[in-house]
């Protein structure tokens, strides 16, 4: 059998007024979630299996469907974020017209909170929720035979006009038995990182499902659990990787300092092989020991992304984020003396904060000396908690998000938190704190002296210019 799997243009992906300043949010990536499958796939099959990722491969619709009707694909598979809909939809009715015989099968977070419409969708055939490697795999060996396929969980189809939902699959217990993502399927040296020193990159996950609880903040496909893969086993991956000419990695756990033995394992392990690597990591603030960060700096990682998000106590219990402000300053000042850049990750937009809650966030901003920082305006997510107590209060009117789903349209505009502020008083808050924090002349210079290469330069340069000409 041959298979397929597509990460599709965005031209219709939803963002909201958050612009891209930190290009690795804006999917530079490898699509890691159809190179597990496709890494499952060849490992436990005989199918063929290719991978288009039209983002790296900067394809248009029409370029797509000419990869797909040369390749004539028996299954065609897509991950699908509520974000990505749109061009999810768009790409099917491409399939249909290079290659109808193809079947479709959907995965990704967006199936798992909405299978009922996602199934009643034009042209899709099969979805299949939470973890995908091992019921991808079932479904293609059993695709003949509804009544095998009833037995499989985590699929969602239609048998004689009614739809058949066989409940979640059990979450992955064993990660280490999962193959490596199949990244010799991509072309792995294309993908980049505006925070790398101008190599390419890949990303990697050691671990999945987070045991935090933040209001804003969901991945319902992965679970709440926390399982990590081993030390060797997460190394091994690096090693197979900086043979293939691969020395830049974003570790996207959500939190990857959860257990703090497993981390120093892995820095020790590193160093033990002598793999010469640059790496960052998202951590949070309350995890940051020095011991690690000292082995961390010696294991070559050069970069850590925290989530703030609030300068304020009052916002961050909002958020339910669990940490205090102190915590904060105490994991910059310590990341910083171990010689570790730092991302911070902020928001505004969130339920109750005022615009001087706002402006006390900038200030801290500056005030806590980041390498970098994101900030966006925060989106109710469909399945968190701040969208559910959004509904349930009457902030936000309706379920745009199930709406949407059922009827996916263009210019659909994702909600924000407007209790207190419009859309466009958000947008031009936004813009003043990023360029509060980017123009600043002490710190141009300091990024300009810490630049080591021109590609490096290239990229900076051109973030700069985003941060430059946005408008109020």
């Amino acid at each position: 059998m041959k298979v397929l799997l597509i990460n599709p243009p965005r031209e219709n992906e939803i963002v909201g007024n958050n612009p891209a300043i930190i290009e690795e949010e804006r999917g530079f990536n490898p699509p890691l979630g159809l190179l597990y499958v496709a890494g499952y796939l060849e490992k436990f099959t005989n199918h063929q299996i290719k991978i288009i990722d039209a983002q790296v491969e900067q394809l248009d619709y029409s370029g797509l469907k000419t990869q797909i009707a040369l390749f004539q694909p028996d299954v065609v598979g897509l991950t699908v974020m509520t974000m990505t809909l749109l061009d999810v939809i768009q790409t099917i009715e491409l399939i249909k017209q290079a290659w109808p015989a193809a079947k479709i099968i959907l995965g990704g977070p967006h199936v798992h909170l909405y299978p009922t419409e996602t199934i009643n969708l034009p042209h899709v055939d099969y979805l299949i929720m939470g973890e995908g490697e091992q019921p991808f795999k079932l479904l293609l060996d059993n695709i003949d035979n509804q009544a095998e396929l009833k037995k499989v969980h985590g699929l969602v189809f239609r048998k004689n006009g009614q739809v058949v939902n066989t409940g979640l699959p059990p979450l992955i217990e064993d990660l280490d038995q999962l193959p490596f993502p199949a990244r010799h399927l991509v072309p792995y040296k294309k993908y980049t990182s505006l925070l790398s020193q101008g190599g390419c990159v890949t990303t990697l996950f050691t671990s999945r499902g987070c045991p935090f609880h933040c209001s804003f903040c969901d991945r319902p496909h992965l679970g709440k659990r926390f399982r990590a893969r081993s030390a060797l086993n997460v190394v091994d991956e690096l090693e197979q990787c900086v043979h293939m000419g691969i020395n830049d990695f974003l570790i996207y756990d959500d939190t990857f300092t959860v257990d703090k033995q497993r981390v120093l394992d892995v820095c020790q392990e590193i160093i033990k092989r002598g793999l010469k690597i640059n790496w960052d990591i998202r951590a949070r603030v309350d995890t940051i020991t020095e011991e690690m960060l000292q082995m961390l700096r010696r294991a070559g990682c050069c970069g850590i992304h925290y989530g703030v998000e609030a300068g304020t106590e009052k916002i961050l219990k909002v958020l339910n984020k669990g940490i205090t402000l102190d915590q904060v300053k105490r994991a910059f000042d310590l990341t910083r003396k171990n010689k570790i850049a730092v991302l911070a990750y902020f928001m505004i937009g969130s339920p109750s904060e005022t615009k001087d809650d706002i402006l006390t966030t900038f200030k801290v901003m500056k005030k806590l000396k980041p390498d970098f920082v994101h900030v966006t305006i925060l989106t109710p997510f469909p399945g968190t908690k701040i969208y559910l107590s959004g509904l349930a209060s009457g902030v936000i009117k309706k379920d745009y998000w199930r709406e949407f789903a059922n009827c996916p349209t263009a210019g659909f505009v994702s909600p924000n938190w407007e209790e207190k502020f419009t859309r466009d008083e958000l947008n031009q808050l936004l813009v003043q704190g990023y360029k509060q924090f980017y123009m600043r002349p002490g710190y141009i210079l300091r990024r300009l002296w810490k630049i080591k290469s021109f590609g490096e330069f290239k990229k900076k340069a051109k973030a700069g210019l985003k941060v430059l000409l946005m408008k109020k």
